[in-house]
């Protein structure tokens, strides 16, 4: 198959930066299509022009009509590196398009604060909330953050500044590797500064004495905001080890109440999605305040009693069952899984434990009882308070 369609990275040097031969395919094209700082960037070609539409998912369709022209997408730096370029590779046929990479603004960013990129977290906010950076707050980590636009520093400052890294340093990077690149630096807890619109962000973070520091799983109990019915910490890491969290995994939630285990699941994998499953509009309000707070807020929540609505979502790479477990909604879960995946299933009922035990003599799988106590006051004392135990059957399909 020869490939007709090029997806050419620019920098803010414009067609000084590019290669001979990618060059030679933009002069040559028929229709070029870009943001209007690519068009501005690439002046002086007789190719039909053609601005990104909004939504952009729809130019996708448009690009696939155009087969057998010559066709050129500009994109800003690496296009297949949270870029445009990505979307539009997955699809087509891989003979179809050629890649022209450009220095990418995290590389420039990086060489710029004397950063080695595989030692930082590299994240983008660009069309996504900018809660989507908060599991990556730790002591000295390093981010290297895509905005949205000139507002996206103070939005991020004030997440810092909230979560207890106040300290953290700040450095926004405008135009990178053009003329007119500029610099800001400043301090999360006192930021003020006004930012370009087209830049790339810098955090070091910086925990401030006394801050409460949430490990990636395991999050305590008291950081979701729940009813008390919820999967506890020690059965909940038990949980995510059982179910195996994967980079841009899909989970299903089905009862899933403060959405413990779905923002655990999508903290652990990146770019790991899940659907949380939840009749209840209160626990429903609880989970998206949860994954919202907690760097989760992707979570996709759907007011639907499972087996109900099953048929029509996503193949999931993992399924929890936390609430509303029936032999019937297990049946459903086991079909749709994607290969090797994982299906997890907790009781704390006699009655739901004895439909897991009847599903493992079916179905095979692991079946197992968690007990944990906790130490709890006893008068002048301590000792040991059980909670209820649980009972787990995991089925790997």
């Amino acid at each position: 198959m020869t490939a007709w369609l090029d997806i050419i990275g620019i920098g803010e040097d414009g067609l000084d930066g590019l290669h001979p031969a990618t060059l030679t395919r933009l002069q040559t094209a028929e229709v070029i299509i870009g943001g209007a700082r690519h068009h501005d960037l690439t002046e002086g070609f007789s190719a039909e022009r053609i601005k990104w539409p909004s939504p952009f998912r729809a130019l996708v369709d448009e690009i696939k009509s155009w087969r057998g022209r010559r066709v050129c997408v500009l994109v800003t730096g690496d296009p297949l590196w949270f870029s445009a370029g990505a979307i539009i590779g997955r699809a087509l046929e891989p003979g179809e398009v050629t890649f022209h990479p450009q220095i990418s603004a995290f590389q420039f960013a990086a060489a710029r604060m004397g950063w080695s990129l595989a030692d930082l977290e590299t994240v983008t906010v660009h069309g996504r909330p900018a809660e989507q950076v908060l599991a990556g707050f730790y002591p000295n980590a390093r981010l290297l953050i895509l905005t949205r636009d000139g507002d996206t520093p103070a939005e991020i400052a004030k997440l810092l500044t909230d979560n207890g890294f106040g300290p953290s340093r700040m450095t926004v990077l405008g135009a990178l590797g053009g003329p007119n690149e500029t610099r800001i630096d400043g301090i999360a807890a006192t930021w003020d500064a006004i930012s370009p619109d087209f830049h790339t962000l810098a955090v070091e973070c910086i925990a401030e004495p006394g801050a409460r520091i949430l490990p990636l799983t395991g999050l305590p109990d008291d950081a979701f905001e729940h009813d008390g019915r919820m999967t506890k910490r020690e059965v909940r890491a038990i949980t995510l080890a059982s179910l195996d969290p994967r980079r841009g995994g899909m989970l299903w939630d089905i009862g899933c109440g403060c959405g413990s285990v779905a923002v655990e699941w999508m903290r652990a994998g990146r770019d790991a999605r899940a659907i949380g499953l939840e009749p209840r509009a209160d626990r429903r309000a609880m989970a998206a305040t949860n994954a919202t707070r907690l760097g989760a807020p992707a979570l996709e929540l759907i007011d639907v009693t499972a087996p109900d609505g099953l048929a029509d979502l996503p193949v999931p790479d993992a399924i929890f069952i936390g609430g509303g477990l029936t032999a019937e909604t297990v049946d459903i879960a086991l079909n749709a899984l994607s290969p090797g995946g994982r299906l997890v299933a907790n009781a704390v009922t006699l009655e739901s434990e004895t439909i897991l035990m009847d599903l493992h003599a079916r179905h095979g799988g692991e079946l197992s009882r968690i007990a944990v106590s906790r130490a709890k006051p006893v008068g002048g004392y301590r000792g040991w308070r059980p909670m209820m135990p649980v009972t787990q059957w995991v089925k790997t399909v």
